[in-house]
């Protein structure tokens, strides 16, 4: 049989799609039917297909695997409940840009046996719903129902090319049993039909306001927020701070790694609220949804602000503005290079960036950057106590995992100390989640992993070292009973670092900056019920879902941690994976 279920799935491979992770139930017989022929008859043209126990890893690890390679990845759910249970994660991969393909089936619409596929079973009448789309759409860039098998090939294409263009995010598409059921005349598409809209760079007009602007800066600023996901802008962004000298690149996202932090100019990650804002007379916004936090930190009145975007105008944001003097729909990428090479050609302006006054900037620029760096290091040593903190362990993770690890970051309150003291260089190393759905990192770690073995194996190379740093509250979130079945089911060795600080303190956080002086500002976390006492094994949990196979330790004492982390790291070399829980002193 040729079915609508068999031509969805050569159309996902034929557009870039290798990997489909599912969750299946009774609305997929004829996805399953696919499955097994794509297995016996197509093998090596046919997407890998991943079980995931859970839609919230499911979706994670699609989400990873996207965000490293920019190539969109495919999730297959159960109707309404499991589209459902994507919740968060679908959350997560709008506010991170994750290009991926969700498809969940419907209730069949007939029930006398009409049709192949008509209902069978109970539970067809309790998962019917009005519009189950409607659960999604609003985080998504295209939903749709595939109402016929005739044109599937070109209804995921469709939803592929709004996935893949800026802003690129989740598309969502579901049909009924009936539907993916029927047999069609099998047939293709041309490929090159269906590429995804590009962005062109700034207006010449443009180009030359901003150019001249940070030509004449004292204190010029770059924001970015997820700039980086090109691997190519943090090069752009370096060569244009070496032109202007004196310019630093905050990063206020921490999506990806933007700005390499070997470099003077680099200002770390900082959430809205950093002195560089306060201070910057010139400020360039670039691929950012939350340049700085109103209530906690303004630009000058003065400062001349331009913003460059994907998505300017934030239009799945209801409230946002940024008072910028211009503001551009335009690809990042380009628009950098188009003003570094205004800057680097134009006399004028390079005699301006040329002279003393550019050489002291820079001097200053080195000094601040040296003292920075000494900040971090004077916080990374361990208390007296032998006790560590977040810093410390990251400080000592740097130093010996592989230079070329990649980090995958849900470490939520510790997330700058984790910068800081990891201080990432090569573009693509760092991966924070995407949005505010805890519990990412599981799936998404693993989606990174084996995004960065298949890759690596199609060039005839070897996969990188990956490593998730996960606070103690999202690890829970992650689901690692499904997390760590999957790692060892499919052989996809990661190392993950719980944070453990015996509770979530984002909450405590939040409170304080609205109630500093309120009644929960000296309370226990038992008492404003954020603790986790007795605190759980994390790391035997993820052991016993690994079915025991699992490199499993917990440390308190920094004399202990080398020693742990060498032995967890050889495990995970060697193919097994390792969960390493760390206790953690707060602050630090």
């Amino acid at each position: 049989m040729y079915t609508t279920s068999f031509a969805f799935f050569e159309a996902l491979w034929d557009a870039g799609v290798t990997h489909c992770f599912v969750n299946l139930g009774s609305d997929h017989p004829s996805i399953i039917e696919a499955m097994v022929k794509g297995a016996r008859e197509k093998k090596g043209q046919f997407p890998r297909i991943i079980t995931c126990p859970n839609e919230m890893v499911a979706m994670s690890m699609a989400d990873g695997y996207a965000r490293l390679t920019n190539k969109p990845q495919c999730v297959i759910v159960h109707v309404d409940v499991g589209t459902q249970g994507l919740g968060a994660a679908m959350h997560n991969a709008s506010s991170g840009r994750a290009p991926v393909l969700v498809f969940a089936g419907l209730s069949p619409f007939t029930l006398e046996g009409e049709l192949r596929g008509s209902r069978t079973e109970y539970i067809h009448w309790i998962q019917d719903v009005p519009d189950q789309k409607q659960i999604v759409a609003q985080y998504c860039r295209y939903a749709a129902e595939l109402k016929t098998g005739v044109n599937v090939k070109q209804m995921v294409n469709r939803a592929l090319q709004f996935a893949r263009s800026g802003p690129q995010g989740p598309v969502y598409l579901c049909g009924a049993r009936e539907v993916m059921e029927m047999d069609i005349e099998p047939y293709q598409i041309r490929q090159e039909d269906w590429s995804p809209v590009e962005l062109g760079g700034l207006p010449t007009s443009a180009v030359k306001d901003i150019a001249a602007a940070l030509a004449d800066a004292k204190e010029p600023l770059v924001i970015t927020g997820y700039a980086g996901r090109n691997h190519a802008t943090p090069a752009a962004l370096v060569e244009l701070a070496d032109t202007v000298k004196g310019l630093r690149v905050l990063d206020t996202g921490g999506s990806e790694m933007c700005f390499p932090a070997d470099h003077p100019a680099w200002l770390g990650l900082r959430f809205g609220n950093e002195e560089a804002i306060r201070s910057a007379d010139v400020i360039l916004v670039l691929d950012c949804d939350v340049p700085w936090i109103n209530t906690q930190c303004k630009p000058r009145d003065d400062a001349k602000i331009f913003h460059v975007d994907v998505d300017p105008l934030k239009q799945m944001m209801p409230v946002f503005y940024v008072q910028a003097k211009a503001r551009y729909r335009a690809d990042a990428l380009t628009s950098v290079e188009q003003i570094t090479g205004l800057l680097k050609s134009d006399d004028g302006l390079k005699a301006k960036l040329a002279g003393e006054e550019s050489e002291a900037r820079w001097k200053k620029l080195e000094e601040s950057y040296r003292q920075r760096l000494q900040v971090i290091d004077t916080r990374s040593q361990p208390a007296e106590s032998g006790a560590f903190g977040t810093s410390h362990l990251c400080k000592r993770l740097r130093e010996l995992c592989p230079e070329d690890t990649i980090w995958a970051i849900e470490a939520v309150t510790n997330t700058f100390f984790v910068h800081d003291s990891l201080r990432p260089t090569i573009p693509g190393s760092w991966i924070n989640c995407g949005g505010g759905g805890l519990g990412w990192s599981g799936g998404g770690t693993l989606g990174i992993k084996l995004a960065t073995d298949y890759e690596a194996q199609l060039a005839g190379g070897k996969g990188k070292f990956v490593v998730q740093i996960v606070g103690d509250g999202t690890f829970l979130f992650s689901v690692p009973g499904s997390v760590y079945w999957i790692a060892k089911r499919y052989n996809i060795p990661i190392l993950t670092i719980v944070l453990n600080n015996k509770g979530w303190n984002a909450p405590r956080k939040s409170l304080l900056l609205v109630h500093p002086d309120g009644l929960g500002a000296n309370s226990t976390n038992e008492e404003i019920n954020i603790s986790f006492d007795p605190v759980p094994d994390y790391a035997g949990i993820a052991k016993a879902a690994a079915g025991g196979d699992l490199f499993a330790a917990r440390v308190d004492k920094a004399a202990d941690l080398d020693g742990v982390l060498k032995q967890a790291i050889e495990a995970v070399q060697g193919g097994q994976t390792a969960v390493v829980d760390c206790k953690v002193e707060l602050g630090c």
